[in-house]
């Protein structure tokens, strides 16, 4: 079973869009994360402009299946979660400074910064959202669900009392 650490990497990858550099990693997601093989082995075999497609029907067509956390905050709660300038200032507090196209709060790049620094506090923090998108992922039927399957398996479940 592989860490935590490598799982979180290996779905940082898998969650963004699927480009070269994906491609030639498959053989070694698949092998280090055997957690998310349905999806690594699905991806092998979907052409990459197949695959592309299917990561810009998912993802970039609205907020339904956002890999944005903060838009995952129930609607007037924001208790829970983090902003992205506070996960901004975390990641300067572990010595990493965001450079990346995306925003703060984007999965992959907090993924990253778990498997980086061991800090899954903004996952966590942002759990219940996770759980909402997998379920919706689920329901849409792309294997892009067995990755947050994975990624939710590792947290605590959540926590339902008032």
């Amino acid at each position: 079973m592989p860490s935590d650490a490598v799982l979180y990497q290996a779905a940082a990858l898998c969650l963004t869009y699927p480009d070269d550099d994906l491609y030639a990693r498959l053989p070694l997601l698949r092998e280090a994360a055997p957690p998310l093989r349905e999806f690594t082995d699905h991806a092998a075999v979907t052409p990459r402009p197949e695959l592309a497609e299917h990561y810009v029907r998912v993802f970039d067509s609205g907020d339904r299946h956002s890999l944005r956390l903060s838009r995952w905050y129930d609607e007037g709660d924001r208790r829970d979660g983090m902003s992205p300038a506070r996960l901004t200032d975390l990641y300067r507090r572990h010595g990493l400074e965001f450079t990346g196209e995306e925003l703060p709060d984007f999965l992959p790049s907090v993924l990253e910064f778990a498997a980086r620094t061991g800090d899954t506090g903004p996952l966590t923090a942002h759990r219940a959202g996770l759980e909402r998108l997998r379920i919706r992922l689920t329901g849409h039927g792309t294997p892009y669900a067995a990755v947050l399957n994975a990624v939710c398996a590792t947290l605590p479940t959540v926590c339902t009392d008032p």
